[in-house]
């Protein structure tokens, strides 16, 4: 399962978002084609501007915690990070401002190191790459927006096919995952740094939580029922011409109409017995 849009549009440039995307893409690009051929360089490389959390615990390497979070081990490793960040980096942007967000995104970075210090303090192995603060960046996209929509593409065997879910069930998913993954595999053998996405996640939901409090809390999630404040973007199928493939567009869909205010709604008195529902966004976002 592999998220490629949603339907939350920003209402500004995400200039930074592009600048990550863009320094990670020359960053590897200045190192990776010219090291790959040999393991032992590439290794020697990381060596220098790898997190290693052995090292860093004994006082040295310090400058890796963010050097680290710039490099990747390969081409599918960088693709799909930075694919993540492009999904949901322009609307966490959109929230904070542009040099809120990169902080926002590095304190998630650190926080992802962390984790893996944490989990494997005695570990010599490097690890690469922005996912621990892209994930952070996916907490706080969960805490904000728990139902915008989300098209994944699942691939079963010959078959691909896109559905749309809401942000809460991908998202949630894939923190489970991490966790799963984290606890059943032998976090000093290397591998994925699945504590360090886990770590970044939680840590990206702590540093929203001040935003998301500005935003009126429940508040917010009760007036526009969990899901982004403006309207969605919908993707159409529209030709090219008679023999030509088509081509997804996008188009904007209605606004999204804020929930009545309490006093505008008809009072409803529970029946003896029952127990009223209140508001959550992983339902149907109207309190009961």
């Amino acid at each position: 399962m592999f998220p490629i849009r949603d339907h939350n549009p920003s209402t500004r440039t995400p200039y930074v978002t592009w600048a990550l995307i863009a320094i990670n893409v020359v960053v590897f690009l200045s190192y990776y084609p010219a090291l790959s051929g040999s393991d032992r360089q590439l290794m020697a490389f990381f060596a220098d501007w790898a997190l290693v959390p052995g090292e860093v615990l004994s006082g040295s390497d310090g400058h890796t915690l963010l050097t680290s979070m710039f490099l990747h081990g390969g081409w599918m490793h960088l693709i799909g990070n930075m694919l993540f960040l492009w999904i949901f980096g322009d609307n966490m942007e959109d929230q904070f401002g542009h040099l809120r967000f990169l902080g926002f995104y590095l304190a998630a970075g650190l926080a992802a190191a962390a984790g893996q210090i944490l989990a494997a303090p005695g570990s010599n192995v490097p690890m690469v790459g922005a996912s621990g603060a892209i994930a952070g960046v996916m907490g706080g996209y969960l805490l904000l927006f728990p139902r915008a929509r989300i098209d994944v593409l699942i691939i079963i065997v010959i078959l691909f096919k896109i559905f749309t879910i809401p942000a809460w069930v991908m998202l949630g998913l894939w923190f489970a995952l991490q966790l799963f993954n984290g606890v059943a595999m032998d976090v000093a053998g290397g591998g994925v740094a699945y504590w360090a996405h886990a770590g970044g996640f939680i840590a990206g939901v702590v540093l929203a939580l001040p935003l998301w409090a500005r935003l009126g809390g429940p508040a917010f999630w009760a007036k526009w029922h969990g899901e982004p404040p403006h309207a969605p973007v919908e993707y159409i199928l529209a030709p090219r011409g008679a023999h030509a493939m088509p081509r997804v567009r996008r188009v904007s869909g209605p606004p999204r109409a804020p929930a009545p205010s309490p006093a505008a709604r008809p009072t409803r008195i529970p029946q003896s017995g029952s127990r009223r529902r209140f508001f959550s966004p992983w339902g149907d976002g109207r309190d009961r």
